[in-house]
């Protein structure tokens, strides 16, 4: 198949992916919905700073008031049942017969698929994150407590929090092709990328420790989305944070292909 012909591949499946309804909803209004949210966290912060103690201000994290842990749950909720539903609506209504019968190179209709849907939640996610941190430091800067883009980690801190809607989206783009129903994989998302690493805690079995430290919320939470690191053995490293959210996806994509590939329609 000709280069051409992958755009072709591309210009369909940006049209299936608009074409569903979940998809303006997840993207417009959970976009303005976390931003919302971070510009009221920084609103209470402002009004609250006067009545502040001196160790609740020196503890102060201007970040955390942009993109809370409420917030990275939103946008990975959000994200992976897009990728989920992205897959899982296609088998609902029969199209993917269609699909596979124009294109009979299965891979090439996947890897179609995962391009257009990363894509799609990597611009989401870098708006949220730009959002969330512009008005959020904007209120801040009135109680002089903001941070710049040039301060320390932020470009770290803001590239993690981006990232966390592409990882969540092609999670759920392999977890809806592997059970192919709508609600089961997006009670799966929910379980695999927030639920159950909520509850992960370091603890004395560093193998448990490296275990945890394959979740990409665990690391956002004790590592990538923290702009000073706690100097803890037990606590994910930066290299193996970054790991962890590149291997999520990679896993969902051969997940994806070898199912589509394998499964009949």
């Amino acid at each position: 198949m000709t280069d051409g012909r992958f755009r072709d591949l591309l210009a369909a499946e940006w049209i299936k992916l608009w074409s569903l309804r979940s998809t303006s909803w997840l993207v417009g209004l959970g976009t303005l919905a976390i931003v919302a949210f971070a510009l009221q966290n920084s609103l209470d912060a402002y009004n609250g700073w006067p009545g502040f103690t001196a160790m609740e201000k020196a503890r102060f994290n201007p970040l955390t008031e942009a993109f809370s842990g409420l917030s990275a749950s939103m946008l990975m909720i959000g994200g992976g049942s897009l990728g989920a539903l992205t897959i899982v609506g296609e088998y609902a209504t029969g199209l993917i017969r269609t699909t596979l019968v124009a294109v009979p190179a299965r891979h090439r209709v996947v890897a179609a698929k995962l391009t257009i849907v990363a894509t799609v939640t990597l611009a989401t996610g870098t708006v949220v994150s730009l959002g969330t941190f512009g008005v959020s430091q904007a209120v801040l800067s009135g109680r002089g407590v903001a941070v710049s883009l040039g301060d320390p980690a932020v470009l770290r801190v803001l590239a993690a929090n981006a990232l966390l809607a592409p990882v969540s989206a092609l999670t759920g783009l392999g977890i809806g092709a592997l059970l192919r129903h709508t609600a089961a994989a997006i009670v799966a998302v929910c379980a695999a990328l927030v639920i159950v690493p909520t509850f992960f805690q370091p603890n004395v079995h560093q193998w448990l420790n490296d275990l945890y430290a394959l979740a990409p919320f665990y690391v956002w939470r004790t590592c990538l989305g923290l702009p000073q690191l706690r100097d803890d053995p037990a606590l994910p490293t930066v290299a193996g944070s970054w790991a962890a959210f590149a291997l999520w996806p990679l896993a969902a994509a051969v997940v994806t292909l070898i199912v589509v590939r394998r499964r009949d329609v």
